[in-house]
């Protein structure tokens, strides 16, 4: 069924293209089977198709040049959207059909837009505003409605002398910029002598408190962030490849413990120690805790033994920095229990922080532990 369509909307081509005189046509088609028959290349088998192919010969002997060009139906938008449009009107049979202009552009529908730029008169944005102010008039050919918007907008604007200014929620007036001002107090408060090169949102709120106002502020300078070459130069690398993140949770009390070493304590005890080793349990925030002269990757092992694992069980997850003390004699032992030994990022050490966060409040002194 669907390739009888195809011949008759050919043969409706055909026929019109015979109508208004034209002798020399392209034909472009997506129905690869109906091309092939109409140039003889395939035989037309089924008897439904075949009075349609015998027409359709006859109008082919009428043509001088007749060329024919297949198309992949990915490619057949134009003519899809003609039908579509073709579907959607209805015609009466007594109306006169007047023929459809049809043009088509090299560029794209978004690039040709017409009435998108706004005239440049060689006014500044604030024309009609100033001289309603000033004279109480209004701009030539406005309606209603533009002239309430006008007076809306006018509420928020006073002239001092004969310069324009806006009242700012505080009561601050700001001194309305022109467009040829707007790129020099920009490139002045972004880059300028104490420019900190912040972003467009912060660019905006800066100018306001500098005493300057436009309409577009906000775009405009999030516009010359963009356009800023140190900003992209220097700025953060948002866009970097996704990683793996673990989560710091715990199942059950004292199933994964952090471990962290703080110091040098001063002063010194009396013993000499001034390194706390501190281990806090991720569940209950119990903390274990001991001082020591000298740390070494055996004393911490032999902490962990004693402290953690003959006190509350051998833990699923031990938690510490990438540190010299958690290595060796510590992944021994972690292999010996079976712990996983998860180690924060070089670059995110803040990632062990619980264990610091109870000792960051009172000073720390090693007296307060107990010598050994």
């Amino acid at each position: 069924m669907n390739n009888i369509v195809e011949y008759e909307a050919c043969i409706l081509g055909l026929e019109t293209a015979l109508e208004l005189g034209i002798r020399q046509m392209e034909v472009f088609g997506d129905s690869n089977l109906v091309l092939r028959q109409i140039q003889g290349e395939w035989k037309t088998r089924d008897g439904k198709l075949r009075p349609y192919h015998a027409y359709l010969e006859l109008l082919v002997a009428r043509f001088e040049d007749l060329r024919y060009t297949h198309l992949p139906r990915a490619r057949n938008l134009f003519v899809d959207a003609l039908a579509t449009l073709a579907s959607m009107i209805d015609i009466p049979a007594d109306a006169t059909v007047r023929p459809l202009l049809i043009e088509s552009r090299s560029a794209s529908a978004y690039c040709c837009l017409i009435d998108d730029v706004e005239s440049d008169d060689g006014l500044p944005w604030y024309h009609d505003t100033y001289h309603f102010l000033r004279l109480g008039v209004y701009p030539k050919a406005t309606t209603t409605k533009d002239r309430r918007a006008l007076r809306q907008l006018a509420a928020r604007f006073v002239i001092c002398g004969e310069t324009l200014y806006r009242r700012s929620p505080d009561g601050m007036l700001l001194l309305c910029l022109d467009h040829a001002s707007v790129d020099r107090v920009m490139r002045e408060v972004h880059a300028g002598v104490c420019g900190p090169h912040m972003g467009g949102h912060m660019l905006a709120c800066k100018i306001m408190r500098t005493g300057y106002f436009w309409l577009t502020m906000e775009t405009d300078c999030c516009q010359f962030v963009q356009r800023c070459p140190e900003c992209q130069i220097h700025g953060d690398l948002i866009h970097v490849p996704p990683s793996e993140l673990h989560a710091l949770t715990s199942p059950w009390p004292f199933s994964v413990w952090g471990i962290d070493i703080i110091g040098k304590i001063s002063p010194k005890s009396s013993s000499g120690h001034e390194f706390i080793l501190v281990a806090i349990d991720y569940f209950t925030k119990w903390v274990e805790a001991a001082s020591y002269a000298r740390l070494t990757s055996s004393g911490v092992a032999s902490f962990i033994r004693s402290h953690i694992i003959c006190r509350y069980g051998v833990p699923h997850e031990l938690i510490s920095d990438r540190g010299v003390h958690f290595r060796a004699e510590v992944d021994t032992l972690v292999q010996q229990y079976s712990i996983r030994h998860h180690r924060s990022s070089a670059y995110r050490p803040q990632t062990n922080g619980a264990v610091e966060l109870p000792f960051c409040g009172p000073r720390i002194s090693a007296h307060a532990f107990p010598t050994r």
